[in-house]
């Protein structure tokens, strides 16, 4: 059953959709939200975190997460040459141009993947990793299950609508959920290598011309700390983004899902950023330390070869109200 789009004001308050005898406040422009610390997962803030809904394009963080699996056991690696094969050029919109009999390196891929977010890119990398799409997809339930994301089923590698258009049928997560996933990429992978390129040429050498990609992602650059990790949007999903963020040594992790354009979704991000930055404790060996003492650095987000971890902390609950205060958007600067 849908949950009801609460306001900032009535989180922070502890109250219902509306405060009884209160002018109706100003509804927070997503459907749900989480704010997490990226090293512990303590939940900074959280607005419908449990929420189902569908992840859109985001969904290749997943399509990410499972290659580097396959890297990690020597399956294949990111010089893997991927010849391009009439299947992996039915998808569409927001595609690279793949064209049958094409050859790339399997790098190639991911970063076309991350920046314009090319869906006959994801499903060339399922291809080549599972020998199928639909084997790919079972190795991205596996992998949500591994992680704990409970509430999570995927349907597809890239997540565009499936062939009945109805949402219940297609790829369907919570933002608390994807947190998780976003978690492990920052801590086990690579993924802010990709993830952090603004403006990159696809195929340089592999075809003529090459293809300029930018990011979908318009935070970075703009916002500090800002690396990564990705947008999605569907008609069935609105416009969704797991964006992080790293400032002092200090990370946080910030799932969006549904809000009504892109504009309401990066001014409510970029102020959740701000807002989760200057309430996140800072956490020292033993537990958390005053604001004064000197940041611990985050674990290395690149450890390519590192298994899933299996000490993943169970996701912590959201915060009690009034740990935040009421959000105010501010444009970014």
């Amino acid at each position: 059953m849908s949950l009801p789009r609460v306001t900032f004001a009535a989180v922070c308050l502890g109250l219902g959709p509306l405060a009884a005898g209160a002018a109706p406040a100003r509804p927070a422009p997503y459907k749900g939200a989480i704010v997490e610390e990226a090293v512990t997962g303590q939940v900074i803030f959280a607005n419908n975190a449990d929420e189902v809904s569908p992840p859109a394009s985001m969904t290749k963080l997943m399509t990410f997460a499972v290659l580097q699996d396959a890297i990690s056991r020597g399956a294949l690696s990111r010089e893997t040459r991927v010849k391009v094969v009439a299947a992996d050029t039915r998808a569409s919109p927001s595609i690279i141009g793949l064209k049958v009999g094409e050859v790339f390196p399997m790098e190639e891929l991911i970063y076309a993947m991350m920046l314009p977010s090319a869906n006959d890119a994801a499903l060339a990398v399922a291809r080549e990793v599972a020998g199928s799409v639909p084997a790919f997809v079972e190795l991205m339930n596996a992998k949500a299950r591994a992680l704990g994301m409970n509430h999570t089923t995927f349907r597809t590698p890239n997540g565009l609508p499936v062939p009945s258009h109805r949402v219940v049928d297609g790829d369907l997560t919570t933002p608390r959920d994807f947190a998780l996933l976003c978690r492990f990429l920052i801590q086990h992978t690579d993924i802010l290598k990709y993830t952090s390129v603004r403006t990159r040429i696809f195929g340089a050498g592999f075809r003529f011309p090459p293809t300029p990609m930018t990011s979908h992602n318009h935070l970075l650059g703009k916002i500090e700390g800002v690396d990564g990790l990705k947008t999605g949007f569907t008609n069935g999903a609105g416009f969704c983004l797991a964006a992080t963020a790293l400032r002092n040594n200090r990370r946080i992790i910030v799932v969006m899902m549904d809000s009504p354009d892109s504009k309401s979704r990066d001014l409510a991000v970029t102020d959740l950023i701000r807002r989760g930055f200057t309430t996140m404790p800072v956490f020292g060996p033993e537990g958390p330390m005053h604001d004064s003492a000197p940041a611990p650095a985050p674990p290395s987000a690149a450890m390519p070869g590192v298994a899933p971890a299996p000490v993943f902390a169970p996701p912590t609950r959201p915060a009690p109200a009034g740990t935040m205060p009421p959000i105010q958007f501010t444009p970014p600067r």
